[in-house]
């Protein structure tokens, strides 16, 4: 779910160059904080996407263009991006943060493929295709799908080791089969 920030019509000043800029048109910016945006990002800059790997930083111009890469609206001049006011980066930020989700997972954090490695783009696609989540889910809150991926891994986890009948019965003949093989006997 996207969220919108509107930025209005307005003069602003450059202090390098010395001059006025004026913004001549109002602006709706809509941004998506999701698998495609940190895909772009990190196309970009090279590394893995920090808000999503824990003790990762950003430079400030990291973070400027993270925002540009959430920005679904198009053709925005980057001179629009500098109108953001604080109000406005913190209800990004907040978005960004947001969990997205009533759910929580409890499983031990060796088994949580989520927590055990340094995410990128290309892993996280790969659980997706990996669990059959439809490439839908790429534009997604990326909160939620991370979420999703691990109900995923916890549900397989548990749900692994539990055979069906027909499993058991079918599993058991063969170990029975190879037994009588082995041993040269009847039953």
């Amino acid at each position: 779910m996207p969220i919108a920030i509107a930025v209005n019509k307005q003069e602003l000043y450059d202090d390098i160059k010395k001059e006025f800029i004026d913004i001549n048109q109002d602006y709706k910016l809509v941004f998506e904080h999701s698998l495609v945006s940190i895909s772009k990002w990190e196309s970009k800059w090279h590394k893995p996407f920090p808000y999503i790997n824990e003790n990762m930083v950003m430079t400030p111009e990291q973070s400027v263009d993270y925002i540009k890469q959430m920005t679904i609206t198009k053709d925005v001049p980057d001179i629009v991006y500098n109108c953001l006011k604080p109000d406005d980066i913190k209800k990004i930020n907040d978005y960004i943060n947001d969990p997205m989700s009533a759910t929580t997972v409890k499983m031990p954090p060796s088994k949580n493929p989520t927590k055990k490695e340094i995410l990128s783009s290309e892993l996280l696609y790969y659980y997706m295709f990996k669990l059959g989540i439809p490439k839908e889910c790429e534009k997604w809150h990326i909160n939620r799908l991370i979420k999703l991926i691990e109900i995923y891994c916890a549900k397989e986890g548990n749900e692994g080791n539990k055979m069906s009948r027909s499993e058991l019965i079918a599993r058991n003949k063969a170990i029975n089969a190879k037994n009588r093989a082995k041993y040269n006997s009847k039953g």
